[in-house]
């Protein structure tokens, strides 16, 4: 009986060991090698069997690739050579071997194993883990293979360092905007609680505004860059009717409470100065009912979809009886659907809107809700994206496993090249609480050796990585709060934590910081959690900016260890696109190392303890990017405690000792 068994992988052409990668480029030809370790016997024959992906199409095929087994000589000389093992081989050249679902040849496949051994039993093998191979009971567990197409590029000024996302109306008061006529404004910026319903998604006005602005973050963009941060996300900043402006008016000004347009030319050329870069949230799934285009109130001086179906906007709307049965946003009256497929909505969008905003600064959008976007509209807006800055980035809303996600009954093609760089990393969110919490490993290894497998590398080079946004609960309240369970909102609107229990929170912030910062993509701090803002459900987990708190150096630790990572993150090149491997993940401790592909920079080692202890020995001097900054060979690390260390370039982190103490 054969007992083990391990994919690997070799990049042909760029001569480069690619095993932990499950998404290449159609154009790529790489080897697949099986390498088995033999048990009581040798395999006889070995078989890739691989399909398209059926979910749209409703056909399998599989094709059927024999591996040949190396010669002694031919397995010493592969660099997946070790000693009482067997290489098995297949040379895949993508292109030539695979149908493909389009002609760019991008696609999603799986694939596994058919191994008979010389007993002449079949197994087979499959499994998501980056080399090892388990046994599939009913073809359950295949692997997967995304293939992009040819020439796909994702930005390379995004990766550079952290994202600070700030809900515009609730970060600075600068004083210098008006309130505009409906709007009332609430003066008590350190002691107020933004508007809310009596229950979850009972309708509230949300004409509360606390009258943050985008004066107001350019005087303080000074702190901003003490994060490291190299992109700002701002909440969207169109006029609209709404502080929280998802309710889109009118996506050719600026809303005039948040400055208009000069204060946004402002911010980019300021943030430009300071090394930073701004993107906009992209609203473009519906728009509001008080909006130019729907003018359900009679706002606007033009007829609106609703007083007119001879509005030039009637077409981008769907009316299932006309004016007052209209489709909407989950059922939400003031949140019109548009159809994003539109022709000439998509011709607005990306011939007016794109280029006016692009070109007064903006070096990229977040896409809300790309679940609900037609596949059209995305490829269009990121070619008329990149025809502005072929460098800017586009970051799609996907709360799920955005290379196999289905939306609407259908497989999505986000990234195979044509629609996104990059989305927002709900899964890593979830893996790194339910670890700091739970210790559970396997939620944490699915969100980051997992995803990493399964998304193209530039791709994961990308991630909006995050523990918190304006959509979710404050990090802190989630790590250390009390559970909402069945609590009203004007309980939650006054709940905080007791000082011990915003001491433990603190603590498994710091902790859950250390492991996102270093992990593929680019770590994203939400305005106020590097001061300690605690909050529950929308709206309590957008309360304005402590600043007096954080300027009388209140929780100042936990800015520190912000700041600190930021500043990591930012100069380690590694990072940037440095590829991921995990050494050590138990409930108590986790270890991973990112290297460069080729010896360009070194790398840099991640060790997190979330309970217990940790000894770590190095085999050559190391530095402590973090902690005591001095070169070691030892160190230790005790719970809730995270550290960074910069190997020597060419160290082999494979000979790293770690000894963990309960």
């Amino acid at each position: 009986m054969i007992h083990h068994f391990e994919e690997l992988k070799f990049d042909v052409n760029a001569r480069l060991r690619v095993s932990e990668l499950g998404a290449f480029s159609a154009s790529d030809t790489v080897e697949f090698v099986l390498r088995v370790t033999p048990g009581d016997g040798w395999a006889e024959a070995a078989d890739l069997l691989i399909h398209e992906d059926a979910w749209n199409t409703g056909e399998t095929a599989f094709r059927r690739f024999h591996l040949d087994r190396m010669t002694e000589e031919e397995a010493a000389a592969s660099p997946f050579y070790r000693s009482g093992s067997e290489l098995w081989r297949l040379t895949f050249d993508f292109r030539a071997m695979l149908p493909h679902e389009t002609e760019d040849g991008e696609g999603l496949f799986y694939y596994h194993y058919a191994v008979r051994g010389t007993d002449g039993s079949v197994l087979i093998l499959g499994g998501e883990r980056p080399t090892e191979l388990g046994l599939l009971e009913n073809f359950v567990g295949e692997r997967q293979l995304m293939l992009t197409r040819p020439g796909f590029e994702t930005s390379s000024s995004f990766r550079e360092g952290p994202v600070y996302h700030i809900f515009v109306d609730r970060f600075r008061r600068s004083g210098r905007s008006p309130v505009k006529e409906g709007a009332v404004l609430d003066p008590d910026w350190d002691g107020g609680v933004p508007q809310y319903g009596p229950y979850p998604g009972a309708e509230v006005s949300n004409n509360v505004f606390f009258g943050g602005d985008l004066w107001g973050i350019a005087e303080k963009l000074d702190w901003i860059r003490a994060l490291g941060v190299k992109t700002l996300y701002l909440s969207p900043v169109f006029d609209a009717y709404s502080n929280h402006k998802y309710d889109t008016g009118d996506y050719m000004t600026v809303d005039a409470m948040f400055g208009g347009d000069e204060a946004l030319i402002h911010l980019c050329a300021e943030a430009e100065k300071a090394g930073m870069e701004v993107i906009l949230d992209g609203v473009f799934n519906h728009t509001g009912s008080d909006s130019r285009y729907f003018n359900r109130e009679g706002r606007y001086p033009d007829k609106g979809a609703y007083q007119s179906k001879e509005s030039p906007w009637y077409g981008w709307y769907g009316f299932r009886e006309y004016p007052d049965d209209y489709e909407c946003w989950w059922g939400v009256k003031t949140l019109p659907r548009v159809n994003s497929a539109d022709p000439g909505y998509r011709r607005f969008i990306c011939g007016e809107v794109v280029p006016k905003w692009m070109k007064a600064g903006v070096k990229g959008w977040r896409l809300d809700v790309a679940d609900e976007l037609s596949d059209d509209f995305l490829d269009d807006f990121r070619r008329a994206v990149r025809f502005r800055d072929p460098d800017a980035v586009v970051i799609g809303e996907v709360w799920e496993d955005a290379s196999d996600k289905i939306s609407y009954g259908r497989r999505r093609r986000y990234l195979t090249g044509g629609q996104l760089d990059s989305v927002m990393n709900y899964p890593l969110r979830n893996g790194i609480v339910d670890y700091v919490l739970n210790g559970n490993t396997e939620s944490l290894r699915r969100a980051s050796e997992g995803l990493y497998r399964r998304y193209p590398r530039a791709v994961s080079d990308n991630l909006l990585n995050f523990l918190g946004t304006h959509d979710t609960e404050r990090i802190l309240t989630v790590l250390g709060g009390e559970p909402c369970g069945d609590k009203s909102n004007a309980e939650l609107a006054r709940l905080r934590m007791t000082e011990e229990q915003r001491a433990a929170a603190k603590d498994k912030l710091k902790l859950a910081w250390g492991i996102l910062f270093g992990l593929p993509g680019a770590p994203c701090v939400f305005y106020g959690d590097e001061v300690g803002l605690e909050g529950y459900r929308d709206p309590f987990c957008r309360m304005p900016f402590p600043w007096k708190r954080a300027e009388s150096g209140q929780d100042a630790d936990l800015t520190e260890v912000c700041r600190a990572l930021g500043r990591i993150r930012r100069s380690e090149p590694v990072f940037r696109d440095g590829r991921f491997r995990i050494l050590l993940l138990t409930e108590d401790v986790f270890v991973y190392v990112r290297e460069p592909w080729r010896e360009e920079c070194a790398p840099v080692l991640m060790a997190a303890v979330r309970r217990g202890g940790l000894t770590i020995r190095f085999p050559a001097p190391v530095l402590s990017l973090t902690g005591s900054g001095k070169t070691v060979r030892r160190a230790k690390l005790g719970s809730c405690e995270a550290e960074y260390w910069r190997l020597p370039e060419g160290c082999d982190p494979d000979w790293i000792g770690f000894e963990t103490k309960q």
